[in-house]
């Protein structure tokens, strides 16, 4: 988690030195989101997210230094430098982005865990998405077919409070989210996703649910992001008390109390994590300064899967 907040932390400077172009939407403040599932899951297991995904990977095991190479927009990235921070995929870590419609990856989650099924595989898909996203019609189309046809997927809404920079209540009368699962007969419940250790057990109940037949699960994690909709929003749409009420109870500062009071690492212990973490994230930038751009080539590489099809020749 701590990682993850460094990583975008120095990915908001480099947007500011104009390092890291087009847009940008930072996790931080809702790391436990991810941590808390990726931790309760198996490695086979696949994820699909919206936008604000590039701490996704980086819970999955996917380097670092990939990932910045992409926000670069170079070609040694994770999607070679064509996605930039909007559209990241690690296909040997089961993430499948990344997508910049909202909403567009609901129904996309819906179609992996359909291909699970079809293959008899005891694996899920974790499909996340924004509070927004629930407005959109294809997120009622997915709930549906997903109960119907009892596909393993979980449903993960992470509700931060803000579409873009419309609050909850001024767009929606239903403000508790995981009873919209309900109208679809789907199991649902919040979560506090302010606490990683509430995130993972949640997370557990219901994959084991999925994974016995029990069909989809809808979990929605109660959160909070501390930055802008964007690195370029300004946010003034919320107030300093609100913002830092949900400093107060930061979900990284919390799993530190956890950890000193039981003794699971030492003071020490964690300075040195803190180091190791700095070194890595210095290295993934000098990594992502000194690779090469696609060359103009590569636009017309991984546009069909078959190689040298007609409509591609010049």
């Amino acid at each position: 988690m701590l990682l993850m907040r460094k990583f975008e932390e120095k990915c908001s400077q480099l947007y500011g030195q104009q390092k890291i172009k087009g847009f940008c939407h930072l996790y931080t403040g809702q790391e436990a989101c991810v941590a808390g599932v990726v931790s309760a899951l198996e490695k086979k297991d696949k994820y699909i997210t919206a936008y604000r995904d590039h701490v996704h990977p980086i819970a999955l095991g996917t380097e670092p230094k990939y990932i910045m190479a992409e926000l670069f927009g170079k070609a040694t990235g994770i999607s070679k430098g064509k996605g930039g921070s909007m559209h990241l995929f690690d296909k040997k870590k089961h993430f499948f982005g990344g997508h910049g419609i909202v909403g567009g990856q609901i129904p996309l989650g819906v179609g992996i865990a359909f291909a699970e099924k079809y293959k008899k595989t005891k694996h899920l898909c974790a499909t996340y998405m924004g509070d927004g996203a629930v407005r959109q019609g294809a997120f009622h189309e997915a709930l549906n077919l997903a109960m119907l046809y009892q596909l393993p997927v979980l449903f993960i809404i992470e509700n931060n409070g803000y579409a873009m920079g419309t609050s909850v209540a001024r767009s929606s009368n239903v403000t508790d989210l995981y009873q919209l699962g309900s109208a679809y007969n789907i199991p649902s419940q919040a979560v506090n996703a302010m606490m990683v250790e509430a995130v993972h057990q949640a997370t557990k109940t219901a994959a084991e649910k999925i994974r016995q037949g029990q069909g989809p699960q809808l979990l929605e994690f109660k959160t909070y992001r501390y930055r802008g909709h964007s690195v370029s929003d300004p946010a003034k749409y919320r107030t300093k008390t609100e913002l830092n009420d949900y400093k107060a109870k930061d979900s990284i500062e919390e799993i530190k109390k956890t950890i000193l009071k039981h003794q699971y690492l030492t003071p020490e212990d964690i300075l040195n994590i803190e180091k190791k973490i700095k070194d890595i994230i210095q290295a993934a930038v000098d990594f992502a300064e000194q690779s090469p751009y696609p060359d103009a080539s590569a636009a017309y590489e991984d546009v069909y899967v078959e190689k040298n099809y007609p409509f591609m020749e010049n």
